[in-house]
């Protein structure tokens, strides 16, 4: 579960810029976390609770938002969202797609106090 070692980091990241920013809780955390970057949501919130226990996060909100990533078509040119590996193009029915990003996972923003 490499999760739980994800929400280490992003507590680690948020103690930091709690002592440099001179803040004293975290009210809410804003995640965005790409369809392919391997990361399961579920099991990301049940390890984000562990791990902000006893931090400047411990009530924090987890808000995770999830943008779909664009892919094209490698036979037909056609381009559409996608959510997963598995998508198949809607035009020509092809499973060779080229995604274009999706794997990222990134603190948007912090709410704090």
């Amino acid at each position: 579960m490499h999760e739980l070692s994800i929400c280490e980091s992003l507590v680690t990241i948020m103690e930091e810029e709690a002592e440099r920013q001179k803040f004293t809780r975290v009210k809410r955390v804003c995640l965005e976390i790409g369809p392919f970057s391997g990361v399961e949501i579920d099991a990301l919130r049940f390890s984000f609770e562990i791990a902000v226990r006893g931090t400047v996060a411990e009530d924090a909100v987890l808000d995770i938002e999830q943008p779909q990533t664009e892919a094209k078509c490698m036979v037909c040119g056609n381009k559409m969202a996608v959510e997963d590996h598995f998508a198949i193009c809607p035009h020509c029915g092809s499973g060779q797609l080229q995604a274009s990003g999706g794997n990222m996972l990134r603190i948007r923003a912090l709410e704090v106090i």
